[in-house]
């Protein structure tokens, strides 16, 4: 144990396992008992608490909706990067250029594209979704084109609002993708306006019910989030997805996840590419 470091006891792990699940789905494993000694220990220190029952007891008795946001955001894992899984991009440009030929004009006289990145993190992904679609099809810019960013965390939210990123962030990024950022200086890049003011981020719990947005969406994004889950709390989340999402629509999940219980409402038609199916939805609402 480092110096500085808290005990954790069985009966202290157990229960931060069981308020971050009730909290946020989190099933946290065995594996992660140092990241939870590491990232909760800072915010013992940070309240000069003395233990793990000390400060779950503060939690439970006079914390504040601060405090219990700094705990959920604490456990909450963000690895991501610009263009991850780029075969969900190219997929994506082939489906929205499809309804480009197609899709009529709303009752503001536009076409609307609706998208939904559901675990944004830091922003990488809806960021990577409005400049790949912008690049291939400028004209979108005349679209009513919105894409909705959440994130449980509500630090990594805030970060992604700014649109400004460390210039290692384009490692191994295209010259063609590289190209679509702006150089902020000082080893800094930014997101152009064109595609910062496409998205919306908003701070969401994905355990929250009812959720506050009501779609439909052409097309969600929520890849390595469920994998935090356990089977239920996924299949769960995959079948509310699923009645967001326009008949023949799409979900874009994890290389490592799959539906589960929740894929009823799905076929699978590519890599970790799910297509809602209309037919079924049909049913549901009559």
């Amino acid at each position: 144990m480092e110096q500085g470091e808290f005990a954790l006891s069985d009966r202290e792990f157990n229960r931060v396992k069981a308020r971050v699940y009730k909290e946020a789905g989190i099933a946290l494993s065995e594996a992660k008992r140092t990241l939870v000694v590491s990232r909760l220990g800072k915010l013992i220190r940070t309240l000069r608490l003395n233990s793990f029952d000390d400060y779950l007891d503060h939690l439970e008795r006079q914390g504040t909706p601060a405090d219990a946001q700094d705990f959920i955001n604490a456990l909450t894992t963000n690895l991501t990067r610009f263009w991850r899984e780029d075969h969900h991009f190219t997929h994506l440009e082939t489906y929205v250029g499809q309804l480009m030929q197609r899709r009529p004009r709303g009752e503001n006289g536009r076409p609307k594209l609706r998208i939904w990145s559901a675990g944004c993190s830091t922003g990488q992904e809806p960021y990577t979704i409005a400049l790949h679609l912008l690049a291939a099809f400028p004209e979108l810019k005349r679209w009513d084109f919105r894409i909705l960013a959440t994130d449980i965390d509500t630090n990594v939210v805030a970060k992604a609002a700014s649109g400004t990123y460390p210039e290692t962030e384009l490692s191994g990024l295209s010259p063609q993708q590289m190209a679509l950022f702006e150089r902020a200086g000082g080893g800094q890049v930014r997101i152009p306006a064109a595609a910062r003011e496409l998205i919306a981020f908003k701070p969401l719990n994905l355990m929250n019910n009812p959720w506050p947005m009501r779609g439909p969406f052409d097309a969600v994004f929520c890849r390595n989030v469920a994998i935090y889950f356990d089977k239920p709390t996924q299949g769960e989340l995959f079948a509310r997805l699923g009645a967001l999402i326009v008949p023949d629509g799409f979900l874009y999940i994890g290389h490592s996840e799959n539906l589960g219980a929740g894929g009823g409402n799905f076929k699978l038609v590519g890599k970790t590419i799910y297509q809602a199916r209309a037919q079924q939805k049909a049913r549901d609402a009559a």
